[in-house]
C-alpha cells in the first residue's frame, strides 16, 4: 500500500505526547528513547525499560551507565563502523554484553570521501561529520548516499545479513533490555526501530513516526549547517545531503517502505522472507515486550 507523505505527518501529530515520554533522562546521550508505549493492534501496548534507541555511548556519564544498568540494560549492539568509533567508543554499561553488528549506509558509496575529509578536517582522531558536512553537501557521491541511504539499508545483502543478526540478538536476549545504536540513531538505530516496531505489530503511522522524532533532536544542527551550506552557494539538491547525515529524510524514508510494499507485500513478509524472522519468531517478540 502506497501512502501520501502529507497523510502520514498529519498523523505524527497523535504520537506527540508518546514521544515527550519515551526520551531517557540521560544528560550523555544524545536521541536515547525508550519505545515503550506505542500503542499497537488489538489494544496491545509496547512495554517500556524493554527496547531501547540510542546515538553513541561514549559521552554517557557515570550517573547515566546507573541509570541504564538499573534498567537493566541486559545487552547493548553497536552499528557503528571501525572508523566511526574512533576516539568515541563506548562507554561500558556495568553487567551488559555488547555486541558490534557494522552497516554500512552508504553501500560503500562514501566510504572514501567520509575517511579522506575526516582525516583533512579532524586529522584522524575522531569520526565528526559536522566537520565534513559543508564539504560533503557538494560532493556528487554524498548526494547519491543521501538519496539512497534508506534503500540501501533495506535492501543490500550486507546490510540485510546483519539486520537480520540484530534480531537473532533480540530474540536471543530473554531478561533485560536491548539498547541499539549507531553514530546519531538516526538512520541505521531508526531503519532497525522499523523493522522491530512492524514484527511487533505497529502500524505505518507510527513507524513513520517515530522514524521521524529524530528530526526534533537535531533541528538546531540542520538549520545551522543549511546556512553554512546556502552561505557557500548551496540549492536544495546540497541542502538534502545536511537534511540526510545531520537529520532523517522522512519522505526518502515512507518511499523506502513503499518498495518494501512493492516488492514484498508489506514489512512482514520483508521481515520473514528477507531477514528469516519468522511468525513464530514475532509471537515471542510480541510475548516479551507488549503489555496484553
Amino acid at each position: 500500500m502506497k501512502y501520501r507523505f502529507s497523510s502520514i505527518l498529519a498523523a505524527m501529530v497523535v504520537s506527540t505526547s508518546v514521544f515527550a515520554q519515551q526520551f531517557l533522562p540521560v544528560k550523555g546521550i544524545v536521541n536515547a528513547r525508550d519505545l515503550g508505549g506505542y500503542a499497537l493492534q488489538d489494544g496491545e501496548t509496547l512495554r517500556n525499560g524493554v527496547l531501547i534507541r540510542a546515538a553513541h555511548l561514549a559521552e554517557a556519564s557515570d550517573a547515566d551507565l546507573r541509570y541504564l544498568s538499573g534498567i537493566p540494560v541486559a545487552k547493548v549492539i553497536d552499528f557503528r563502523k571501525e572508523e566511526e568509533k574512533r576516539g568515541r567508543g563506548d562507554r561500558m554499561i556495568p553487567g551488559a554484553e555488547y555486541i558490534v553488528l557494522p552497516i554500512d549506509a552508504s553501500g560503500g558509496a562514501a566510504g572514501e570521501v567520509s575517511e579522506k575529509e575526516n582525516k583533512q578536517f579532524s586529522k584522524g582522531k575522531k569520526f565528526d561529520v559536522r566537520k565534513i558536512i559543508v564539504f560533503a553537501a557538494f560532493n556528487d557521491k554524498a548526494k547519491i548516499v543521501a538519496r539512497e541511504m534508506y534503500p540501501t539499508l533495506l535492501f543490500d545483502p550486507d546490510c540485510q545479513k546483519q539486520f537480520a543478526e540484530f534480531f537473532r540478538q533480540v530474540l536471543s536476549t530473554e531478561n533485560g533490555a536491548v539498547l541499539y545504536h549507531c553514530t546519531q540513531g538516526k538512520d541505521r538505530t531508526g531503519i532497525a526501530s522499523a523493522l522491530l516496531l512492524a514484527a511487533l505489530g505497529a502500524d505505518r503511522e507510527t513507524i513513520v513516526a517515530d522514524f521521524d522524532a529524530t528530526n526534533k533532536v537535531y533541528e538546531d544542527d540542520v538549520r545551522k549547517y543549511s546556512r553554512r551550506v546556502r552561505f557557500w552557494g548551496g540549492k536544495e539538491e546540497e541542502i538534502a545531503v545536511v537534511k540526510a547525515f545531520l537529520g532523517c529524510n522522512t519522505e526518502n524514508f515512507v518511499k523506502a517502505l513503499d518498495r518494501v510494499d512493492a516488492e514484498y507485500g508489506s514489512l512482514e513478509a520483508y521481515l520473514e522472507k528477507v531477514l528469516g524472522v519468522t511468525a513464530a519468531d514475532r509471537e515471542v517478540l510480541r510475548e516479551r515486550y507488549l503489555r496484553r
